[in-house]
């Protein structure tokens, strides 16, 4: 982005004259757009394609709380088919994202998302992304509360707000009502976590979580709010954030540092006392999840009695054609809804128990079975396919991987969670998972740097860097390796985290297990 981005923002304010200036740029054509500028279409979801010359687009579109209809889920499948060339991608943020767009089609695209009741305003730039919502939120019998209601309010206050248009970088918010399953709070600037104290529900407050090439988990405020100060409170915790935030530096603008800098107890004093007016009441931590960060996949009964069935896609990459019958099933056996989380994957609800089977065999028909395997639990990034930034391949070379490994470790006793990012970027959170692995250029070589055991759950921590890297054509069998020596010495139900704090690093270091692999 052009160092100069806060003068832009301020002479071109992107909620306010960009999507203009975007249907101008149509009429001409991609080398018609001012180059200080083609930043600027991030904050209508946009982003200029790898390579950049070519002048094709990526788009990602907000879904609010992770939830849609079968007729929106095929008009999304639509703009794949008719725009992006069959590429339809579920992103860690509940989000779907095209690629292979131009800035002609984009007039239409709008259309039709407007249509449906979706936009991609506020989906990426310096303003507050989407809102990431629990996907079992109202289906659980676990959770707390349901903040279904809770993350529309938020959703429908801060998306393409012009108050927030110009923040000092891009600002994340995710609200759960079940946490001892869910761990995201850790990696988001804002993030409220149902639990009960003395049997009143209410939500406990942490801000500051970010990866990226520096990774911060977020850190409790030390408040109990109730439901009907959540809105408020996120209010006045993101304009405490632009009004104090860092601008100088785009790489230390991030809540996170300013969270470093002055503690979470002064900015608890500054938000209290600069934007609420008033004190918030102390409370104590939520519960922690053991195996935080682990998706909902599966078939889990309803409070209701009826059934959600959480399938894995392969690293969040699904055709239009499997889209659109997925929305076939879940209008014939559940109640018109489909969901994604944030691990890329996909969640039907309201399925009524004697549908249960014909939905299940429908569902393997499209090679999206319900089953808690390797292939649920593991992410990656867009990689250099398409992102400017990557170093590294990832979709396709992770997708292979875990066709390899799924079958290899269908036994497993607990989740193991594999983030893979093409850059340090860490867009799919290489730092918190099992096995993380972040893309690198090494001689040339693409290769993997190792960042072990880390967790969103019991530990709460981030991962281990390792001394040396995997190179990319032997990712599959480094992993492969740690995943037998994980199995054959682990004791019943005991974690990845729990196992490398017995054993120690020294028996995952790239050096070691690769050292028997023929060059």
């Amino acid at each position: 982005m052009s160092a100069n981005i806060e003068e832009l923002k301020k002479q071109h304010p992107p909620f306010e004259v960009v999507l203009g200036y975007m249907h101008e740029w149509a009429k001409v054509g991609y080398e018609g757009i001012p180059a200080d500028l083609v930043d600027l279409m991030k904050w209508h979801g946009i982003y200029p394609q790898r390579p950049q010359e070519d002048g094709f687009l990526m788009m990602r579109v907000k879904i609010q709380k992770g939830a849609v209809n079968g007729n929106t889920l095929r008009t999304i499948a639509g703009i794949a088919e008719d725009y992006g060339r069959d590429f339809l991608d579920v992103t860690d943020r509940q989000a779907f994202q095209f690629h292979w767009l131009t800035i002609q089609d984009v007039p239409d695209i709008y259309n039709r998302l407007d249509a449906v009741g979706l936009t991609a305003k506020g989906a990426c730039g310096d303003t507050v992304r989407a809102v990431i919502s629990s996907p079992v939120a109202g289906l659980d019998a676990r959770e707390v509360i349901d903040v279904n209601d809770l993350a529309n309010e938020i959703h429908h206050h801060f998306s393409g707000n012009v108050e927030y248009q110009d923040l000092p970088r891009k600002y994340k918010v995710s609200i759960t009502g079940l946490p001892e399953q869910e761990g995201i709070h850790l990696i988001n600037d804002l993030g409220f976590l149902a639990h009960k104290v003395n049997g009143e529900v209410g939500f406990d407050v942490w801000v500051g979580g970010g990866l990226g090439a520096q990774a911060h988990l977020a850190k409790r405020l030390g408040v109990f709010i109730k439901p009907e100060e959540v809105l408020e409170v996120a209010v006045a915790i993101t304009r405490a954030y632009r009004d104090h935030g860092f601008r100088q530096n785009r790489k230390k603008s991030r809540l996170k540092y300013l969270i470093q800098d002055i503690g979470a107890e002064r900015f608890r004093e500054i938000v209290e006392t600069e934007y609420l007016n008033r004190k918030l009441t102390d409370g104590p931590a939520a519960p922690v999840a053991r195996f935080g960060g682990v998706d909902f996949v599966g078939v889990q009964k309803q409070k209701d009695g009826n059934y959600y069935i959480g399938v894995a896609t392969t690293v969040g990459r699904i055709t239009p054609a499997k889209a659109r019958l997925l929305a076939d099933i879940a209008e014939k056996y559940g109640a018109d809804e489909i969901r994604t989380t944030p691990y890329q994957n996909l969640l039907v609800p309201h399925i009524k128990p004697e549908f249960i089977d014909q939905a299940i065999e429908e569902l393997r028909q499209l090679d999206l079975a319900p089953n808690l395997t390797l292939r649920a639990t593991t992410i990656a990034c867009t990689g250099t396919q398409f992102c400017r930034l990557a170093l590294t391949e990832t979709k396709a070379r992770t997708a292979a991987a875990i066709d390899y490994l799924e079958p290899r470790f269908l036994d497993l006793d607990v989740p193991i969670t594999i983030n893979l990012t093409g850059c340090s970027n860490a867009c799919t959170r290489y730092q918190v998972a099992d096995l993380g692995f972040m893309g690198a250029n090494f001689s040339g070589q693409e290769v993997y740097n190792v960042h072990l055991a880390g967790s969103l759950g019991e530990a709460q921590r981030t991962g281990a860097k390792l001394k040396g890297r995997v190179p990319a054509e032997q990712l599959h069998i480094y992993t492969e390796r740690v995943l037998n020596f994980f199995k054959k010495n682990k004791a019943p139900n005991e974690s990845f985290v729990q196992f490398v704090d017995r054993v120690g690093t020294e028996p995952f270091l790239p050096d070691n297990v690769l050292a028997e692999v023929v060059a």
